[in-house]
């Protein structure tokens, strides 16, 4: 029965410059831009949103050998739980409930340092560890993915800038894999976060 299932989402709903759209990967385009949207209205739904179209694209790229996207994907589901108990129950040093605020350029330096240097070790064990055909393509956008992650389940308004440089990544890593789905999503997730960016800076 679940080799059936799997068939089913993996079948093709559509096909797409030339390559087929699956079913699993129209469902997960769906939910993910209904969670960029929460996230711009700091909606709290978001974070449930993030958690199944996660899931899903981690069942996506599993298939299609991009495992750094695929392990990312795990990462996000944990940390979708993690953002959704941030946001409802999570407080500043002050004892504050969270609010959206800035880190700045100081506090951001520390970890965008870390994300940097964890790109060429990450691409490096994906070369060596696994048939991965874009090994740092792959592990480029999976760890600044970590770092918009966390600045955005902490309310920092840093995180839309740090995801267009995410998204701008993902446009060629998943054109070059042929997801053009996947493509249309994550260029579209670039004026969405720019919007995101004006209304927290405004919040």
């Amino acid at each position: 029965m679940l080799a059936s299932l799997w068939a089913a989402l993996l079948a093709p709903a559509f096909s797409a410059f030339g390559s087929p759209i699956s079913w699993l990967e129209l469902v997960a385009f769906v939910l993910a831009v209904w969670m960029v949207i929460c996230n711009m209205r700091v909606n709290l739904l978001a974070w449930p949103l993030a958690l199944l179209s996660s899931l899903m694209y981690f069942a996506l790229f599993w298939d299609g050998k991009l495992y750094g996207e695929a392990g990312l994907q795990i990462v996000f589901a944990v940390l979708a739980v993690w953002g959704w108990w941030q946001w409802r129950f999570g407080r500043t040093r002050d004892g504050e409930a969270l609010k959206v605020r800035r880190l700045g350029m100081q506090g951001l330096l520390k970890p965008a340092l870390l994300t940097l240097a964890a790109w060429p070790l990450l691409g490096l064990f994906l070369d060596r560890a696994t048939d991965s055909p874009l090994p740092y393509w792959d592990a480029f956008p999976t760890v600044v993915s970590l770092l918009g992650q966390w600045l955005l389940a902490r309310k920092y308004v840093e995180n839309w800038p740090t995801w267009i440089v995410v998204n701008l990544a993902s446009v060629v890593l998943f054109g070059l894999k042929g997801y053009w789905l996947t493509v249309i999503l994550y260029a579209g997730f670039i004026p969405m976060s720019v919007m995101g960016w004006r209304a927290w800076r405004r919040a």
